[in-house]
């Protein structure tokens, strides 16, 4: 599954998530991406754990769907880029990754493929 980009109207719901439970708790949150004809345009929250330094989700609730694209999960400490936790997370839950931090707008956030490199992923309408 190759994906050449993200719904705009997705990238903004989850950036207003990201800064809802960071404001609210000052947590991290991790959700599932799924993808449409090779564009992210869904999300689904399984249960998580979270502090204000990781979020783990839990994988015995996972849905069985073949257009899971990868994960999204805040940094509230700003830092857009994986952590080593994150590294080891990507590979088990598809192929890319998106991460959020404050102050949640359009210049705030980063994609990455499970291996940890930069992917420079597309805001589509």
């Amino acid at each position: 599954m190759k994906i050449r980009g993200i719904a705009e109207d997705l990238l903004l719901g989850l950036l207003a998530t990201a800064k809802e439970v960071d404001a609210s708790h000052g947590r991290e949150f991790v959700a599932v991406l799924r993808e449409e004809d090779g564009v992210i345009r869904e999300f689904t929250f399984l249960p998580f754990e979270s502090t204000p330094e990781s979020a783990s989700l839990h994988f015995e609730l996972m849905p069985l769907d073949t257009h899971i694209a990868g994960s999204v999960h805040s940094h509230p400490n700003g830092v857009l880029e994986p952590s080593s936790a994150d590294l080891r997370f990507f590979p088990s839950i598809g192929r890319y990754h998106l991460i959020l931090g404050p102050p949640y707008d359009c210049r705030s956030w980063r994609c990455f493929t499970a291996d940890g490199d930069p992917f420079p992923l597309e805001v589509v309408p």
